[in-house]
């Protein structure tokens, strides 16, 4: 009866009310502390630190409140040593003040792979066995000789390298080859609308070089090299010109789509 006649009293309602307000106050203190804690709505985008030293990544993070790590060292053609190759997160991502940004970086000294030999194989065998040691065709050079495209020097920056000895990973290798004791002549490939890897490959398997890569204005940075296409070329395609074994091929490259030429839609049926 006592406990029953507390219930309904005023002390009773008093004392619940002192502690829902204390609840309250102990919940809006919480979330107001997580709110501080985890800086709820503050979040920064990550610059694009690929391509910069340490250095210049460093006060680009600093002025925005972030760390970094560098966690790898890759070798790669698409920066210079020493500079920021991959980054994560990646640029514009959102994330919080004090986040480690982690860092890959392009190392100061390339992978070093051995020469395979490709001395007296076809130019076909000599590419596969050189792209699968890591290393890339460069220049072909061809003189007069009875076997027709069959390697006859294997050369690294104009010195004959010897199977075996070490050179930088993705170097160019210059090959001397044999044109047959006949004046044997290709046509030019048609390039327009490839990428540059693509374009590569079709160039030597003509038999042919490239020769200049003429880049236009529209590259804004390294992305766009990789989604950037041929849209002019010299010699042009023309069936009825044949170019020399060795001749070189000049290329105009743009990420401009507004370049290529427009296909001859007309239709002439009627």
């Amino acid at each position: 009866m006592e406990f029953l006649k507390f219930l309904i009293s005023r002390l009773f309602f008093k004392h619940l009310f002192y502690v829902i307000v204390i609840t309250i106050s102990v919940i809006v203190l919480i979330f107001l502390f997580l709110k501080i804690y985890t800086r709820h709505g503050q979040a920064l985008s990550v610059p694009d630190l690929r391509g910069l030293t340490i250095l210049e990544a460093q006060d680009i993070l600093v002025s925005k409140k972030l760390r970094y790590q560098v966690i790898d060292s890759v070798y790669s053609n698409l920066v210079e040593r020493g500079c920021i190759v991959e980054q994560n997160p990646p640029a514009d991502f959102k994330v919080k003040i004090n986040r480690t940004i982690f860092l890959t970086i392009n190392a100061f000294n390339p992978e070093m792979v051995r020469m395979p030999n490709v001395l007296g194989v076809s130019l076909r065998q000599a590419k596969a066995i050189i792209e699968t040691a890591g290393l890339t065709i460069g220049r072909l050079n061809y003189v007069p000789d009875i076997a027709v495209n069959n390697v006859l020097e294997q050369r690294y920056q104009g010195k004959i390298v010897e199977t075996g000895d070490s050179i930088p990973k993705g170097a160019k290798i210059d090959l001397i080859l044999g044109r047959g004791l006949s004046d044997d002549k290709t046509a030019a490939p048609d390039l327009i609308g490839l990428d540059l890897k693509t374009a590569l490959n079709r160039i030597t398997s003509r038999y042919l070089n490239i020769g200049a890569i003429i880049y236009d204005g529209s590259f804004m940075n390294a992305e766009d090299s990789a989604n950037a296409f041929i849209w002019k070329q010299r010699p042009v395609v023309d069936d009825e010109t044949l170019l020399n074994l060795g001749s070189a091929v000049d290329i105009w490259i743009t990420v401009d789509s507004s370049k290529l030429p427009i296909p001859d839609t007309t239709n002439f049926d009627f």
